[in-house]
């Protein structure tokens, strides 16, 4: 059960018709040494502006954000910084690594031994802090999707003076008594890893969108590694927004509902209408909801005028 929640971050997120990336893929692309990896990012508006470090999902580059995200965002008056995590996009690849035995590498997570995992999540986590040295930022508003989620979490959790606050979307701790993915949703992920011409053409599709299906299974075993972060999440302590689909049934809601349990004093919304992805509709709302949660947290790090 729990082996088929975690399997399910490959199916990432359905590709939209009225997802647009150009105005990303017209930004610069840089590049820069962190911790020992080259971690491709694009920034986006003026320096000084409060940051938001954005971390995509499983095999994800950023550009998976798409243009309405990020924009949207940008126009609020924020500096946003879009990364590719290790061994995606343009950042350093593992492909020299190979891909790991899936079904042995489950059974060994299945009767608890230790997964081969070619990096852990905690290493993508301070590959974002290293990053953020370089650009010279003492701390972010730190948000994620999915396996980026999970990642966010870590960094809220090990390095809180570095956070401002934290957006957790349609993630999970990985806690094993959450419920696994739908029947459907199992389905899905059968045909997805089938040969068939339906499942070639969702992968090209996948891959136009800005997914890179090969590295899936090395960042796969770097969430089975993680394993249950439940106890870990239960330290953040920084001003956090959990934001989940009601009708995700890749990683159903609970999951959000329980990682908003575990982190005191932490907002929980639930978008009707929403699964495992990013609908245009409800990007307004979300959006809405992002921006009122971290401007309300820089408010409060500016001190109040004096009273003369």
């Amino acid at each position: 059960m729990r082996f088929l929640l975690l399997s399910f971050l490959v199916c990432a997120y359905p590709v939209r018709a009225e997802f647009s990336r150009e105005y990303l893929d017209q930004q610069p692309l840089e590049v820069s040494t962190a911790n020992g990896m080259s971690i491709a990012y694009r920034s986006l508006g003026v320096p000084g502006q409060p940051t938001i470090i954005m971390i995509m999902g499983l095999g994800a580059s950023h550009v998976v954000w798409g243009d309405a995200i990020a924009q949207g965002l940008q126009s609020n008056g924020f500096r946003v910084i879009l990364l590719d995590n290790r061994d995606t996009g343009a950042s350093t690849r593992f492909d020299d690594w190979g891909q790991p035995t899936l079904w042995w590498q489950v059974l060994k997570f299945q009767v608890g031994l230790p997964v081969d995992a070619p990096y852990t999540l905690r290493d993508m986590a301070a590959d974002t802090i290293a990053l953020m040295d370089i650009l010279e930022l003492q701390d972010a508003h730190i948000v994620g999707a999915s396996m980026g989620g999970m990642i966010a979490q870590i960094i809220a959790a090990r390095y809180p003076e570095r956070t401002r606050s934290l957006v957790s979307i349609m993630s999970t701790t990985g806690a094993p008594h959450l419920p696994p993915p739908s029947t459907e949703a199992s389905k899905l992920l059968l045909g997805t890893a089938t040969d068939s011409d339906e499942a070639a053409e969702r992968r090209a599709a996948m891959v136009l969108r800005g997914f890179y299906p090969e590295v899936m299974g090395r960042q796969m075993m770097a969430v089975f590694e993680s394993g249950d972060r439940s106890k870990e999440v239960a330290t953040i302590s920084r001003p956090t927004l959990v934001i989940h689909g009601g009708q995700d049934t890749l990683i159903p809601p609970p999951h959000g509902e329980y990682t908003a349990e575990m982190i005191k004093g932490s907002e929980l919304v639930v978008f009707n209408g929403m699964g495992h992805d990013l609908p245009e509709e409800i990007l307004p709302e979300m959006l809405t909801k992002m921006t009122q949660h971290m401007q309300g947290v820089d408010r409060a790090r500016i001190p109040p005028l004096s009273v003369k």
